[in-house]
């Protein structure tokens, strides 16, 4: 019931999102239809695509990093896969001359994937949260540093200048070939995913008992990571990297589901996708000189968010 309400309110907010602000909309219309037609299907269309989209990638490969590592605090900005999927998009684009958005979410998917690998090198599957924390803070600066040591050295002197609002995450001028070519990599890892939420509620339970039921724990462990990696590398390559979606949305998911990793996947994503969504609904609403990239806001309300998880972490292990 609970999923049922969810979907219907993401839908309501989808079409809303797609048509606010309804006045510029309706004036482009009585003017001339095809501007009208041109604004909705060329300019909103894809924005409203990519929020929901990237919204549920996030949430979805929040929820099945979590699951995986047994941390409420692995999401793909905590470790590092975001900022890897952002080195890897900068050096295609400005060193590598690749213009391709297919190619670029490849990029994307290749950047993210080396983060978590070496996230896993480096703290393990199992490891404390604290560990992990440390582990994914590591790779997350590594990778950053390395992002704005790609663009210092660029060739075109403008790089800092034309990634600046990317870097940042944003919706705005993207088209809907760019909306496809993060989307579809996405949706295809996405629904991968959501086939091993059984697999990773057995996996609660430990290595053991998932290899007596005839599951693969290291196997499935690097399918994880893979698949992550893809989802989140593509939807970066084109949005920028957007934090803490994928850590609050589980989290939330959670709770719907009394606690099982695996079924917290698909409601992940429907809570990454509704939040991406308000996010950027009031990051445009907003009456301001200048635009607040939708990253800067996702962050602003998830860092208080974070530093109470953690309080929490604190308390029970005080317990």
């Amino acid at each position: 019931m609970r999923l049922a309400l969810a979907l219907l309110l993401l839908v309501a907010v989808a079409a809303f999102h797609l048509l606010s602000p309804f006045r510029s909309l309706a004036e482009a219309w009585r003017i001339d239809p095809a501007l009208g037609q041109a604004l909705l299907v060329e300019l909103r269309l894809p924005r409203t695509l990519l929020a929901l989209g990237y919204g549920a990638t996030l949430g979805i490969s929040g929820a099945a990093l979590q699951a995986l590592f047994a941390n409420p605090l692995a999401s793909p900005d905590i470790t590092g896969s975001s900022s890897g999927a952002a080195m890897g998009a900068v050096l295609g684009s400005y060193w590598l001359g690749i213009a391709s958005p297919l190619l670029l979410a490849l990029c994307g998917a290749l950047g993210a994937g080396l983060a978590l690998a070496l996230l896993v090198a480096l703290a393990g599957r199992r490891s404390d949260k604290v560990r992990l924390l440390l582990a994914g803070l590591a790779v997350s600066l590594a990778a950053g540093a390395a992002t704005s040591l790609l663009l210092a050295l660029a060739p075109s002197p403008f790089a800092f200048y034309d990634s600046f609002e990317w870097l940042m995450g944003s919706f705005t001028d993207r088209s809907l070939g760019q909306a496809a070519a993060a989307l579809i990599p996405a949706a295809i890892a996405c629904g991968l995913l959501l086939r091993r939420s059984r697999a990773l509620d057995l996996m609660a339970l430990g290595d053991d008992v998932l290899a007596s039921l005839g599951h693969r724990p290291r196997r499935i462990g690097n399918e994880i990571v893979g698949l992550s990696a893809i989802a989140v590398g593509a939807c970066v390559s084109v949005c920028g990297a957007i934090g803490f979606v994928g850590l609050i949305a589980p989290v939330m998911a959670r709770r719907m589901v009394r606690g099982h990793p695996g079924r917290a996947i698909a409601p992940a994503g429907l809570i990454g996708a509704l939040l991406l969504m308000l996010a950027d609904l009031a990051t445009r609403n907003v009456n301001l000189d200048h635009a607040i990239p939708v990253g800067v806001l996702t962050t602003l309300i998830g860092t208080p968010i974070f530093i109470a998880i953690l309080l929490s972490m604190r308390g029970r292990m005080a317990s």
